[in-house]
């Protein structure tokens, strides 16, 4: 069976063959660049967030410390993630140990979405401001 002509770049400025993933090499994506950079975001290296997610879940019993909810050995089990009590947009310490804690994911999810909330208006809030 014949295969299907190589197609141009997707990058609507390119005019080369695609390679791969629709795109010629110049343009491919760059690996982990949507990946969650600890160092970038609080200067934290990745070492040291590991240190510090083993010392509190030795320090909470590896328990969220919204619902007690105990961390599960069963490989299937998303694992706890170490989050800010205090985000650091509302003043909290990126480093320190008593303003960080473990969260199982249902807890994680409900306080993500509550602190989007609160900086998303917070941000109107700003916005309105400088207008008047």
């Amino acid at each position: 069976m014949p295969t299907a002509p190589r197609s141009r770049c997707s990058d609507p400025t390119c005019r080369e063959l695609a390679t791969k993933r629709a795109r010629c090499d110049e343009h491919q994506p760059i690996a982990w660049a949507g990946r969650d950079n600890k160092q970038a975001r609080y200067g934290i290296s990745s070492g040291e967030w590991r240190t510090l997610k083993r010392k509190v879940t030795t320090r909470d019993y590896g328990c969220c410390y919204r619902c007690g909810a105990a961390t599960r050995d069963a490989p299937d089990d998303e694992p706890f993630v170490l989050d800010h009590i205090t985000p650091i947009f509302e003043g909290g310490s990126p480093r320190d140990v008593d303003n960080l804690g473990l969260l199982c994911p249902p807890c994680d999810e409900i306080k993500s979405k509550a602190e989007a909330a609160r900086a998303n208006a917070a941000r109107v809030d700003r916005r309105r401001a400088q207008t008047n």
